[in-house]
């Protein structure tokens, strides 16, 4: 059995957020292993690519994936109900919600939803402060 904390990083459309998410942790933390769960194949493959060390798509995925994850990390939209595009159901994010993984939200003002304070902090920032987060929680 992997001693191996899991790290679920979840992404929609084009898994770019994933993609940077990904990268800062392979670069910042070592031994954990990575499964990337996109919406869609597109986000999959590309996070898949960026360094996760399994990726899957679609709802199953995120439902069986979540309830062994150690951390969930992704746009805030990962548990708001028809979200990102309507790629997020809401089986989706009850899941995530429900989950006992810590959860890091990167937060983003789109899809009708809009988060007060954000305006002035950029996606590097962010990626960078999530990363720093998760560093925190694996090496407890």
């Amino acid at each position: 059995m992997e001693d191996k904390k899991i790290i679920m990083v979840v992404d929609a459309q084009g898994g770019g957020l994933g993609k940077q998410l990904i990268t800062g942790i392979r670069k910042e933390i070592g031994d954990v292993r990575i499964i990337a769960i996109g919406t869609n194949s597109t986000a999959s493959a590309n996070m898949l690519k960026a360094g996760a060390d399994e990726a899957a798509t679609g709802e199953n995925s995120i439902r069986v994936v979540s309830k062994k994850a150690d951390v969930i990390v992704g746009p805030i939209g990962m548990v708001i109900a028809d979200s990102m595009l309507g790629e997020i159901t809401a089986d989706m994010s009850v899941a995530i919600a429900k989950s006992d993984a810590k959860r890091i939200f990167i937060p983003f003002n789109n899809c009708d939803n809009y988060i007060v304070g954000i305006s002035d902090l950029n996606i590097a920032g962010l990626v960078t402060d999530a990363v720093n987060e998760i560093k925190k929680i694996v090496t407890l």
